[in-house]
């Protein structure tokens, strides 16, 4: 078997782009451990991100929070359109939030806690140079289709036969809550908020609580 010479292999060039230089600066320091990786450049929001993007052709954008509230989704979107597609992570401050969804079908192919261990972050940047989705702390292969169903369902929590309490316990997976502060909030045992999630689950058809807490968000089930 012949050996793989590392040193011939072109480094993952990355882009990073955060409004907050210092955040900028730590991503620098981190990825720098990891010779595989390389660093091109650094930005704090658009246009200049755009133009990094056109003049540098990154292998991987990593996205965080852009200046003056503008949506990751938006950039994407603006970057698309521009026949500049790149493979994008975004760094959130919650997985949950609600632009994650736009994010996701505007081209992103990862998000990243920014509360993630490095470890998470040098996997993700594997998997989606590999081209395979992250979400989380896991590969997710199976987002391509959540995405499709979430496009065709209706806005409804009626439309997928969940009940009131099964309602309040997803509105605890989307603000972060654990199984234990939920049976707090709604004076039921761990055990029952275990089974609500099960049946949960299985009516909208996620897998885990970041598909479930996107599938919430996008349906604006706690506007229920």
């Amino acid at each position: 078997m012949a050996c793989v010479d590392r040193a011939s292999t072109p480094p993952v060039t990355i882009l990073i782009v955060d409004e907050l230089q210092i955040f900028r600066d730590g991503l620098r320091l981190l990825l720098a451990s990891d010779t595989r990786l390389q660093v091109v450049a650094d930005a704090a929001g658009e246009p200049a991100a755009t133009a990094l993007v056109r003049d540098l052709r990154p292998d991987i954008l990593l996205l965080g929070s852009l200046p003056s509230a503008a949506e990751p989704a938006d950039m994407l979107r603006r970057l698309a359109a521009a026949g500049l597609p790149v493979r994008t992570i975004l760094l959130v401050k919650s997985i949950n939030a609600p632009e994650i969804v736009a994010a996701l079908r505007f081209g992103a192919c990862g998000v990243v806690p920014k509360d993630a261990h490095a470890a998470t972050l040098f996997e993700s940047i594997d998997a989606v140079t590999a081209g395979v989705y992250w979400i989380g702390e896991r590969v997710n292969s199976d987002l391509p289709a959540m995405i499709r169903r979430l496009e065709h369902a209706r806005n409804d929590a009626v439309r997928f036969g969940l009940t009131r309490r099964e309602v309040d316990v997803v509105r605890g997976v989307v603000t972060g809550e654990s199984n234990h502060q939920i049976a707090v909030r709604l004076g039921i045992s761990d055990n029952t908020v275990k089974r609500h999630l099960v049946n949960v689950f299985n009516k909208v058809g996620a897998s885990n609580r970041v598909e479930l807490a996107l599938f919430a968000v996008h349906h604006r089930l706690m506007d229920e």
